[in-house]
């Protein structure tokens, strides 16, 4: 008997008639169409390592281009009194941090001329005039390295002598202090022109030693003359003190010696400083703050910084664009057209490219003996900067120029040309942006060293480079590292943000990933 498969029975009110609403029909596509550069975009705007990148370039840009038009001072300027001093902000004047100050720890003699300093002048090189002894014995305190300049010698006219007592007249400002005589003052060697020295001193093997009286207070050697015949032709302020009697004499301090046509003074150096670039100079300098510090020239470091990113900048891009578009034209012949031709030309890449380059900027500084410095370093990356880029299209152009599409155009009778630059190239612009990125931080990179290893010189006229500053702070390391501190800092916030980005838009660009953006 056979197998007869049986199926259970539905019933007929089971079925109904399916409504025309309930039908469905393939629905138009609501999305629009993504372009190559949006999709790039996209997937760009999702690296939040490449996105920090990007903003921090930007900041650095932004710092290259304004500051140098907001400071109070110029690549130019340098002063032989303030250097190495130590970054200072009037937001932080009361504070530890960030106010001129740096921290020593001293013996007796030297303390004592840091503090007799303060008690000429009232300018105190010792923060707040508070210093601790130390189980060592040493005295520990904050050297302002602003006041540290104390008192100086300067030579005046005449002219230049009466307007600064009538700015000490005017402001009730005490800039000029009593002189000395040169018999009186040190006669070490290394501290007869210090201007600080204002007591009686000794030398003792060579050295000056500090003569206190004995209450531990240093003992005045002021140059003195008597009221009823001036030597000095001073008729402004007087410190306290002066002006007393002796044997029934009147007596003044003299407050400049007579040098042939002109007058030397002992000045307060800070309060000079605010008078020479507020009267004189009229250069809108208020006070001696140095937001980044000094220079062992006496630099604005801030200044000096802003400048050299900025010529770092215009260096690197000037030299990456350039580059690109001869690299990208020779590239495009040699991977278009092939066989001889490109064995020809890969050929003269390949000798270009072995020639250190080095031996190209030695080449060229003898030469070009007496040519600006700046376009000799332009000109030794012009001339082999581009190969790289070269090789790079050729490959692309090997890669995309079989291609269905090309073969179509080239059938349709599109020219060489059109087919080069109309139909391969587009292709290629991913790899050769992101190359691009990735070729400005090493040309950065290259300035830096060259100028660091003082094989191109920029320490002189109104440019100056990072790694001029950087060399600059190495002479002065121990003594004043925030020298090299910020222009290190600043490249290697360059560099690590420039190879963040740089990866960034090579994984944006990569064709492979497109429709990945979701």
């Amino acid at each position: 008997m056979e197998n007869v498969q049986t199926y259970p029975e539905i019933s007929s009110d089971k079925f109904v008639f399916v409504q025309k609403t309930d039908l469905e029909h393939d629905k138009k596509l609501d999305t629009k169409p993504v372009g190559y550069f949006k999709g790039a975009f996209k997937r760009f705007c999702k690296n939040k390592g490449a996105i920090v990148a990007a903003c921090i370039i930007v900041v650095l840009v932004l710092f290259a281009i304004i500051v140098p038009f907001c400071t109070q001072y110029s690549v130019s300027y340098t002063d032989k009194y303030y250097r190495n001093v130590m970054p200072r902000s009037s937001v932080f004047k009361n504070t530890s941090f960030w106010d001129g100050c740096k921290a020593r720890a001293v013996g007796e003699a030297d303390y004592v001329y840091y503090r007799a300093m303060g008690e000429e002048t009232g300018h105190y090189a010792i923060k707040n005039n508070k210093a601790e002894l130390n189980d060592d014995g040493l005295y520990e305190f904050r050297l302002d390295t602003y006041h540290s300049v104390g008192v100086v010698y300067i030579n005046l006219l005449p002219e230049e002598y009466e307007n600064l007592q009538a700015y000490q007249n005017e402001t009730g400002i005490q800039v000029i202090y009593p002189t000395i005589r040169l018999s009186d003052r040190p006669q070490a060697d290394q501290d007869i022109n210090n201007g600080n020295y204002y007591y009686k001193t000794t030398k003792v093997q060579g050295k000056t030693q500090i003569t206190l009286d004995k209450d531990g207070n240093v003992i005045p050697v002021y140059r003195e003359y008597p009221a009823a015949h001036p030597i000095d032709n001073y008729h402004s302020l007087r410190i306290e003190g002066d002006g007393f009697d002796r044997n029934g004499t009147l007596y003044q301090y003299a407050y400049a010696s007579v040098m042939g046509n002109s007058y030397e003074c002992r000045v307060n150096y800070y309060e000079y400083y605010i008078y020479e670039h507020t009267r004189v100079l009229k250069d809108g300098v208020k006070t001696p703050d140095f937001l980044f510090g000094t220079t062992g020239n006496g630099q604005d470091i801030l200044t000096c910084l802003a400048s050299g990113a900025r010529f770092s900048f215009i260096f690197g891009i000037v030299v990456a664009l350039v580059n690109m578009i001869i690299g990208a034209i020779y590239g495009s012949i040699e991977g278009y057209y092939g066989g001889k031709t490109d064995l020809v030309m890969e050929r003269i890449s390949d000798i270009l490219s072995a020639i250190p380059m080095m031996i190209v900027i030695t080449l060229l500084k003898y030469h070009m003996e007496g040519s600006s410095h700046i376009l000799i370093l332009f000109l030794s990356f012009f001339l082999t900067g581009w190969i790289g880029m070269a090789s790079t299209t050729r490959m692309q152009f090997y890669r995309f120029k079989n291609q269905e599409y090309v073969l179509a155009a080239r059938t349709l009778g599109a020219r060489d040309g059109r087919l080069m630059f109309k139909h391969i190239f587009p292709n290629a612009i991913g790899t050769l942006v992101t190359s691009c990125a990735l070729v400005i931080p090493s040309m950065i990179y290259s300035e830096v060293n060259l100028t660091y290893l003082g094989i191109i010189n920029l320490s002189g006229g109104k440019i100056t480079s990072v790694g001029t500053l950087i060399e600059m702070g190495q002479q002065s390391l121990t003594l004043a590292p925030h020298v090299v501190m910020f222009p290190t800092i600043f490249l290697v916030l360059l560099m690590l943000s420039f190879n963040l980005f740089g990866n960034g838009l090579r994984d944006a660009f990569n064709p492979s990933l497109r429709g990945s953006e979701g």
